[in-house]
């Protein structure tokens, strides 16, 4: 049975934090404030401290220090309401494990209690191995249902010759997809062509994908093979195929039914053994009913589809896919950033991802640029019109469905988390906090009281 040392000033702390960790099986001992804590570590050994930051004397620092100094192995989470970034900084160098504002999320708060308590007796490798369960295909990371589904469709259809058509928005994966299905089939061994449909010009187009005859126009200097003929014995991957011309699409038609084609400037046929996997992040179903997609190459290109969902559709594997890409990046950038703090995690999941996995993968390598701790910092997230995220989330809670809702709950929720997100813009600061949000100081402290994020007057925390 795991043994947790909580340190805190406030006694209603404590005995939340008793029931909760008890319930969980763990054993739990308290200590009221860090001198107190610091004569209990002189003695036992603790598999876990659990500290809040703010205490006279002796603060949380203090006791993390004391904590890696008698036994450098044992984790600590700090806890704190309003604390400044710089102190969160100076925890995570200090060593602490992970650093989390009050109020929080008892569910988010037992999984890193785990978390915790899982790293103490896990080796950084056996971490790796472990993360790497999540990583089936190539680069394709995900553990939730509808990645488990994709990868069960991916083993199915990449032994078969069949032409794929693989849709999602942008970013959230395809050509990963794409490369998967290659990389499991018997053409593996065989060359994996990409054909940006959007990137090239479409004076270039037909050159680029039928190759062309010293002569056939100016600059053609020299046979030249197009990327059909490159793709030869393996997959030719068409992103955003409904980009393509309509002349194009006639062309690249009598390629799929026939298996030939002609370079620019010849007569003479050529065969080739290619399988078309095709992506787009249009509804090509409605392009065809609208004229601006060939039906007969849809239902050519279509014989199997596989639908990418977005990322806010599979916030279950956020957590896996930001250790990933934190993973490539710190080793890219020579640091040692180990993990996402719960802070910076929560903010993490109420973001909508407009730009997907891709988006996510640009937020922590930008995080591991600028995080100068070992772990990513709320401060370090440069995340895109978060104002507007707010604003969304408050529209989609205005659908009252037909059970209805407790008004005054939903809007203590909305008020509760624009006070939070302003005192982590001002780093704790009540008087730059009730300027952000267009109110005066004596109405901030009343809202910070009514919503219980106002420490009582014998709390320091």
């Amino acid at each position: 049975m795991n043994s947790i040392l909580v340190v805190d000033d406030e006694l209603s702390m404590r005995e939340f934090l008793e029931i909760l960790l008890t319930v969980e099986g763990y054993t739990v001992s308290f200590a009221v404030n860090g001198e107190e804590a610091c004569t209990i570590l002189d003695r036992e050994i603790f598999d876990l401290v659990i500290t809040d930051i703010r205490m006279e004397d002796i603060d949380g620092i203090g006791v993390l220090r004391k904590v890696k100094e008698v036994n450098s192995e044992t984790p600590v989470i700090v806890i704190s309401a309003f604390a400044t970034a710089e102190t969160a900084v100076e925890a995570m160098k200090d060593g602490a494990y992970d650093y989390i504002p009050k109020p929080f999320d008892t569910g988010e708060f037992k999984r890193i209690v785990r978390d915790a308590l899982h790293k103490k007796t896990v080796s950084r490798d056996e971490e790796e191995d472990h993360l790497k369960k999540g990583i089936y295909f190539g680069c394709l990371v995900g553990e939730s249902p509808q990645m488990k589904r994709i990868y069960d469709l991916i083993r199915k259809v990449a032994t078969t010759k069949t032409n794929i058509l693989i849709s999602g928005e942008s970013g959230t994966g395809k050509e990963l997809v794409a490369r998967a299905i290659h990389g499991e089939s018997q053409r593996k061994d065989k060359p994996f062509v990409v054909i940006n449909c959007a990137g090239i010009p479409e004076t270039l187009i037909e050159s680029e994908l039928f190759g062309y005859k010293k002569g056939a126009f100016t600059g053609a200097s020299t046979d030249k093979a197009g990327l059909f003929e490159a793709a030869d014995g393996g997959t030719a991957f068409f992103d955003e195929i409904g980009e393509l011309s309509p002349a194009i699409q006639v062309k690249l038609l009598r390629v799929i039914q026939e298996k030939t084609f002609t370079r620019v400037g010849e007569t003479e046929e050529r065969k080739v053994d290619v399988r078309f996997i095709s992506a787009t992040n249009k509804d090509l179903e409605q392009e065809v009913m609208d004229g601006g997609f060939r039906e007969d190459l849809f239902f050519r290109l279509n014989v199997i589809e596989i639908s990418i969902p977005p990322l806010r559709e599979r916030r279950g594997d956020l957590p896996l896919l930001a250790q990933h890409f934190l993973g490539e990046h710190s080793k890219e950038l020579g640091k040692d950033i180990r993990k996402v703090s719960a802070y910076a995690m929560d903010i993490l999941s109420r973001y909508p991802f407009p730009g997907n996995v891709r988006e996510l993968e640009n937020i922590i390598e930008r995080s591991v640029a600028l995080e100068t701790s070992n772990i990513v910092l709320p401060q370090s997230l440069t995340l895109s019109n978060f104002k507007k995220v707010r604003i969304d989330e408050s529209r989609r809670r205005s659908d009252l469905g037909h059970d209805g809702i407790k008004l005054d709950t939903v809007m203590a929720e909305i008020e509760r988390e624009y006070i939070l997100k302003a005192m982590e813009i001002a780093h704790g600061s009540k008087q730059r906090a009730a300027e952000l949000l267009g109110i005066n100081m004596r109405s901030l402290r009343y809202r910070l009281d009514k919503l219980g994020l106002e420490p009582s007057s014998d709390e320091s925390s």
